[in-house]
């Protein structure tokens, strides 16, 4: 990967196709990233032992309003940790959106209970708590709402159209900093889990957290990720549990981040707000998720959906934007065409979105000029 130096040096201005190239993420490490890291390794706490863990849990539980945050290895693990701290297994049934990256259904997977899709909206494109209460069945123990690309599920709507007993498991990996009507991510859900992969608003490389409400609640996500092992006596393990662990290297890095927040969700905001200026008289040809007044987005990825019927439009822009030196990334297959998870039903919107959604360059280290300039080639692409 090229140094700072390097990146910025490429992006001064716009310059001809061809002689530069404009990721589609791109990581701000200009914090204090490398002094904790120095850190670490001057004091031998490199392993998941070590006081950034701590001190990375209680500085993201305070800024997201939450009582406890959990870190673990990853989202996907966060996910799991969730459910299996719920005792959901087989026989049981979770709902997930059929839209959504791969995790989301894998998670319910790997303890035994059954996947059941729904579709999403096509505004907002997230599920609806009408469309989930329609799927609701006496096995339902969970439901997983996923704020997809850092818009917001309404989780208050959500959990009043569900019975009390099933519990909602927010899949906020994409959606740091956003908030409904004030409460952030997490903060009306059972559970809420958060990705730190390298593309995401705020990374630890790999790594991720579990969010809850309860200290009963954060001592069983814990048990599970630390192999089962009973804080209070060594090697006894009680539960057959996971090596899901952060670094104190890794809780380093995402404790210099979240000393940088709230620059890292105004850069997004500040790209995304300058697509969505540029794009806006584009209505007719593709869709961008108006986000509703007491909404604020996560700014994860900007991304427009295709009207087009034309099935090969998007790879063609794709195509075209990548000669001119701008990476894009499509829209996640939906979950009922992957093998493990296939589903005859009808997905309309998750099949729209995931064959005509193209996510375009959304990190802080962009100027203005470069956003311009992939609105540009866009707009040029629409028109070819």
């Amino acid at each position: 990967m090229a140094t700072h130096d390097q990146h910025a040096a490429q992006h001064q201005g716009v310059s001809e196709p061809g002689t530069r190239r404009i990721p589609v993420a791109y990581p701000d490490l200009q914090g204090n990233e490398m002094q904790y890291v120095t850190d670490c390794i001057a004091t031998g706490w490199v392993s998941s032992q070590g006081p950034y863990v701590k001190r990375f849990e209680d500085a993201f539980a305070e800024w997201a309003g939450v009582e406890h945050a959990v870190t673990c290895s990853n989202g996907t693990a966060a996910l799991h940790l969730a459910l299996v701290a719920l005792g959901i297994g087989p026989g049981d049934e979770v709902i997930v959106p059929s839209m959504t990256y791969v995790a989301s259904a894998n998670a319910v997977a790997y303890v035994g209970a059954d996947v059941v899709l729904v579709d999403s909206d096509p505004v907002s494109l997230n599920i609806t708590a009408d469309a989930v209460a329609a799927a609701v069945t006496p096995r339902t123990k969970a439901v997983i709402p996923v704020d997809l690309y850092g818009m917001p599920v309404d989780i208050a709507a959500l959990r009043a159209a569900l019975p009390e007993h099933v519990m909602i498991v927010e899949d906020a990996a994409e959606a740091i900093g956003a908030r409904v009507r004030g409460t952030h991510v997490g903060g009306h859900s059972d559970l809420a889990t958060f990705s730190f992969f390298g593309n995401k608003t705020l990374t630890t490389g790999e790594g991720g957290m579990v969010t809850c409400h309860t200290a009963d609640m954060a001592a069983r996500v814990r048990l599970y990720r630390d192999q089962g092992q009973d804080p209070n006596r060594t090697y006894f393990h009680p539960v057959l549990g996971f090596n899901y662990r952060l670094t104190n290297l890794q809780a380093a890095v995402g404790l210099a981040q979240m000393e940088r927040i709230e620059h890292h969700l105004g850069e997004r905001a500040r790209v995304s707000m300058r697509y969505a200026n540029r794009l806006s008289d584009l209505d007719h040809l593709v869709h961008m998720p108006p986000v509703p007044g007491d909404h604020v987005h996560g700014h994860w990825m900007f991304t427009v959906v295709l009207r087009s019927t034309d099935a090969g439009m998007r790879d063609r822009i794709r195509e075209q934007l990548a000669i001119d030196g701008i990476e894009t990334r499509p829209g996640f297959t939906p979950i009922h065409r992957l093998p493990m998870h296939a589903n005859p039903g009808a997905f309309p919107t998750a099949d729209w979105i995931g064959d005509n959604s193209i996510s375009l360059p959304t990190h802080g280290q962009l100027t203005d000029a470069d956003v311009d300039f992939v609105a540009s080639r866009l707009r040029a692409a629409l028109r070819a």
